[in-house]
């Protein structure tokens, strides 16, 4: 099936083919010393788009005869880095009806054997660098039968039976495919994995475009109505230069590109891409003068903050810092309202189940934790048979409504238990606790899965590595549980400390003390050269544990 009705919601296709005639000769996206404007961008990702079409590739099953949990849609596995590439295969996926998903260009065989699996793509987009990984596991996941090489420094030679990206693009039409893409075709995010398997969210894009992809403002959270106020808002933006940090395999990346090419932004991207160098990064604000970068926690604000207090760069074209996936601790919002003093610092809170949720604007936030919600966003009481009342007392769920997917692929059991109806309404809720205040915000204590039940009490992990983050000898610290005879769960805190640094678990729980109380305190602390994070910057708790429990 290759048609649709396009008046019942957005494609994310369609939209940023709507950009592109508004801005058709703005560069869209800067890269080291390479430079795409829209018109470019949308001519390669038709390009692309037309060579799925022509090998067949699209929808088969439209979305009102599949459950939740299905897919109608051949699948495109994206293993890329951050490039000009990564938008172009989410894009041109788009044109074609087909439904791209992110792949973790960390993962070994094992991983990708599953991942691959378990998502069933037709076809795969990799960079040339992890072709040697590729090769071990390709005879194992049958369901690949297009392999896209991208060339890049590496050098690695063409896998046997794969076609290059660019002939790839040579052979597709400049027009497009003769599609009309549907609201209803898939978004594909699949999650990180830190503390189980990964799972593929599926949402309708019409919903995670509306929810946290440019369909409504993150804060004012006005919604446009029309593809006419798309054209509208992008011909009223800004145009700001908007870096982009974190991996674009990581939703919040995907989703900060499309919010700010929504507004006719230029999305920049560090010329060394595999790996933060600060010293890179620095020096691209400086050259492109960018104006805004999104980032995702202390992990990746805090070496930025460390070269430029070594190094002389000029910064001055900085208005804003936007973090979301992973918290800042409120040490680092204060050190950077004082190093940076002229830049707005927003914080906001969601997930791959979610969408955007909750933002904090303040340079130092609210209180630590503390978010005023989003349209949608509430707390539902522990066994999820209500909503909770501002100032009640109890400890509930983070959850969502509204724009919310539709589950996760191949997994009814785990779609109905995350997704619940309550009352006549369906919720999103992923596993984070929280608490509705008497003010009206949200405190976020954490995900349930990493909670350490200690002695009767539930203790929080990011709450404990919050109020550690702040002494001046800690560089980074995640924190887990390990099995205790006395108190069944101990914490223990994992922490990398500066060079020429250290401290005491006593002169760490005593800083602590002042921001926790004394029984969420760590029992121990195993000491690390660096602690180890998702590219994004997300703690690694099944990482964190091992460390613990070998001691």
């Amino acid at each position: 099936m290759q048609s649709s009705n396009e008046n019942n919601g957005f494609n994310l296709g369609t939209v940023f083919t709507r950009l592109a005639a508004v801005h058709p000769d703005r560069d869209c996206l800067v890269w080291g010393d390479k430079r795409w404007t829209y018109t470019q961008m949308l001519e390669r990702s038709r390009r692309l788009a037309s060579f799925l079409f022509d090998r067949g590739y699209g929808a088969h099953t439209e979305r009102d005869q599949l459950q939740g949990h299905e897919s109608g849609q051949d699948h495109l596995a994206i293993a890329l880095y951050n490039s000009n590439q990564y938008l172009e295969s989410m894009i041109g996926s788009y044109l074609a009806r087909v439904a791209p998903f992110n792949v973790n260009y960390r993962y070994v065989g094992d991983e990708l054997r599953y991942l691959f699996n378990d998502a069933k793509p037709k076809v795969l987009v990799y960079h040339a660098a992890l072709a040697p990984v590729i090769a071990e596991i390709r005879g194992e996941v049958p369901s690949i039968e297009v392999y896209l090489q991208v060339a890049d420094e590496s050098g690695n030679a063409l896998l046997d039976g794969a076609l290059d990206y660019e002939e790839a693009l040579a052979l597709g039409s400049p027009d497009g495919p003769p599609v009309t893409p549907s609201p209803d075709d898939l978004y594909v995010l699949y999650t990180g994995g830190t503390t189980g398997m990964p799972k593929g969210v599926l949402w309708r894009q019409d919903d995670i475009y509306m929810n946290c992809m440019g369909g409504r403002k993150i804060g004012s959270w006005e919604a446009v109505t029309s593809y006419d106020d798309v054209e509208r808002n992008a011909r009223e933006g800004f145009g700001l230069k908007v870096m982009i940090l974190p991996p674009l395999m990581h939703g919040a990346a995907q989703w900060s590109s499309f919010i700010m090419m929504g507004d006719g932004a230029t999305l920049v991207l560090p010329a060394k891409p595999r790996s933060q160098d600060p010293v890179d990064v620095l020096r691209t604000i400086e050259r492109e003068r960018v104006n805004t970068f999104n980032c995702v926690g202390d992990a990746m604000l805090r070496p930025l903050l460390d070269e430029l207090d070594r190094g002389d760069y000029d910064v001055s074209s900085l208005l804003a810092v936007a973090n979301g996936g992973a918290p800042l601790t409120a040490a680092l919002k204060a050190r950077t309202a004082e190093r940076l003093p002229s830049v707005i610092i927003s914080d906001s809170v969601g997930s791959s189940e979610t969408g955007a949720q909750m933002v904090s604007n303040a340079a130092t936030g609210s209180q630590q934790g503390q978010f005023r919600p989003g349209p949608g966003a509430v707390v539902v009481s522990e066994d999820l048979d209500r909503l909770l009342v501002p100032g009640e007392d109890a400890l509930g769920w983070l959850a969502q409504s509204g724009w919310v997917p539709l589950g996760y692929l191949g997994d009814q059991a785990k779609t109905a238990k995350t997704f619940p109806v309550i009352g006549a309404q369906r919720f999103a809720v992923p596993g984070d606790r929280a608490r509705l205040l008497e003010s009206g915000e949200i405190e976020l204590l954490g995900r349930d899965s990493v909670t350490i039940n200690s002695g009767g009490e539930k203790i929080f992990a990011e709450e404990v590595e919050g109020a550690i983050a702040g002494h001046p000898a800690v560089f980074d610290v995640v924190v887990t549980g390990r099995p205790s005879e006395r108190w069944g769960s101990e914490v223990v805190a994992v922490v990398a400390f500066n060079p020429g640094a250290s401290a005491t678990r006593e002169e760490l729980s005593e800083w602590a003390s002042h921001h926790i109380a004394r029984y969420k305190l760590p029992k121990d602390v195993v000491v690390v050269d660096k602690i180890v994070r998702s590219p994004a910057g997300k703690a690694d708790y099944r990482w964190a544990k091992e460390q613990v429990t070998k001691q």
